[in-house]
C-alpha cells in the first residue's frame, strides 16, 4: 500500500502569477515586506489603544503578507456545476463549497490528445480510442485528465489558442460512466475562444458556444482547467491524485493544486517533482 509519508509527488498545477501573458484576467498581487508589516501591525495595535511602534518588533521587522485580487478562474482551478448554470443533472447546481471532497481524490487516467489539431473538438470516439490504447475500462469515481501539451506554452499568448477542446457529447460520455472530475492542461475545457466564435459565426448555432461547459447543465461534473506536468507522470492509468479546491462560499470555482502520488523511486528522474520546482516547467 502506498504510504503518503514516503510518496513521490508530482505537482500538476500552475500558480497565481501577476501579469501572466497567458491569463486574460491576470491576478493582481500587492506585496507587503517585513518593514511594511511592522508599520502596519503597529498601527493596528495603536488603533486598539496599545503604545506599540514599528521599532518595537524584533529586528524592527514585522510579518510579510500579500493582498490578492483575482477571479477564482485564474491559475489551476476546479469549476463547480454552478459555473455551468443554475441547475445541473436535474437539481440545483452545486457551488464550489458544496462539491463533495470524495469527488476530488482517487485514481486518474491520462488521455493523450497531443496529436489533435488546435481547435479540434474531442469526441466520444476520441475518448474511447485512447482508453482502448491504454487497455483501460473506466470505473465510477475515476478522474480523467486530458493531456493536450498546452502547458508547454504557459507564459505565452499562444497558450490561449493552441489546444483541442472537449465537446458536449464527449463530456457526457465520461460523466455517464461515473467520472465526476475531468481535467485538462489547457487554458480552457472547451475549444479556444476564437474557434468557438468562428464556428458560431459560420453556423449561427448557439450549441457552438461553450458546449462542454453547458453539458454540465444536463450531467453533474466538475472540471479542472490549467493543469500542468502531465508528461512527468510515470504511467497513464491508476494515478493516485488529490485535488481539493479551496472553499469559497457560493462561488463558481476554487483554486486547486492537484498532486499525483507515487511509490518511492517510481518517477523517471528518481526525484520529487513537487519539491524540485513546485509547478509548471519554465
Amino acid at each position: 500500500m502506498l504510504s503518503l509519508a514516503d510518496a513521490e509527488l508530482v505537482d500538476l498545477s500552475i500558480g497565481l502569477e501577476p501579469g501572466a501573458a497567458s491569463e486574460p484576467w491576470p491576478p493582481d498581487v500587492e506585496y507587503f515586506d517585513h518593514d511594511q508589516g511592522a508599520q502596519l501591525l503597529s498601527e493596528n495595535l495603536q488603533g486598539l489603544g496599545f503604545d506599540v511602534d514599528a521599532e518595537d518588533f524584533p529586528d524592527e521587522q514585522g510579518l510579510a503578507w500579500e493582498e490578492v485580487h483575482a477571479i477564482p478562474h485564474t491559475g489551476t482551478h476546479l469549476d463547480a456545476p454552478w459555473h455551468y448554470g443554475p441547475e445541473s443533472g436535474g437539481g440545483p447546481a452545486r457551488t464550489i463549497d458544496e462539491v463533495p471532497l470524495e469527488w476530488c481524490r482517487g485514481n486518474a487516467v491520462v488521455l493523450d490528445v497531443r496529436e489533435m489539431d488546435p481547435g479540434a473538438e474531442i469526441t466520444p470516439d476520441d475518448i474511447d480510442a485512447r482508453l482502448d490504447a491504454l487497455d483501460h475500462e473506466l470505473s465510477a469515481g475515476e478522474l480523467v485528465f486530458l493531456q493536450t501539451g498546452a502547458d508547454e506554452l504557459w507564459g505565452e499568448a499562444e497558450y490561449l489558442q493552441q489546444f483541442p477542446g472537449m465537446g458536449a457529447a464527449a463530456t457526457k460520455h465520461l460523466v455517464e460512466q461515473g467520472v465526476r472530475v475531468i481535467g485538462t492542461d489547457a487554458y480552457g475545457f472547451d475549444k479556444p475562444f476564437a474557434e468557438m466564435g468562428r464556428r458560431f459565426a459560420d453556423s449561427d448555432e448557439n450549441e457552438e458556444l461553450w458546449p462542454a461547459h453547458f453539458a454540465g447543465r444536463d450531467v453533474e461534473y466538475c472540471q479542472i482547467e490549467k493543469m500542468a506536468n502531465l508528461d512527468r507522470l510515470p504511467r497513464k492509468t491508476d494515478v493516485p491524485v488529490v485535488c481539493f479546491p479551496i472553499s469559497i462560499e457560493g462561488a463558481s470555482a476554487g483554486w486547486v493544486r492537484p498532486v499525483a502520488m507515487f511509490e518511492p523511486e517510481t518517477l523517471p528522474d528518481g526525484g520529487d517533482a513537487l519539491a524540485a520546482d513546485g509547478g509548471v516547467r519554465a
